[in-house]
């Protein structure tokens, strides 16, 4: 079993309000679950308007497919315009 865990580092510039980046974070939350069958969660700087961690997870029987999958993730991220890619880390466990 190998276990993935990539941390993202996100910016929101149309961030005017806290409830605006849940209902961002929400939909990208829901949209990757739905796509990726990741575990997904804002684990930092949840009082901040404009930025926001997400620890995302992949468990799979192999390495090839957890990291397939976590940078299928990455890029789904990085194609939503209504936010920035900052930093990501990949970990393998």
């Amino acid at each position: 079993m190998v276990i993935g865990l990539c941390t993202v580092e996100l910016y929101l510039p149309n961030g005017h309000s806290l409830k605006a980046k849940r209902q961002v974070l929400s939909s990208l939350k829901t949209r990757l679950r739905g796509t990726f069958n990741i575990s997904i969660a804002e684990v930092g700087d949840q009082d901040l308007w404009q930025k926001a961690v997400l620890g995302i997870v992949c468990v799979a029987n192999d390495t090839s497919r957890v990291q397939q999958v976590l940078d299928r993730t990455l890029n789904a991220i990085q194609s939503n315009p209504s936010l920035q890619l900052l930093r990501s880390q990949i970990e393998l466990l």
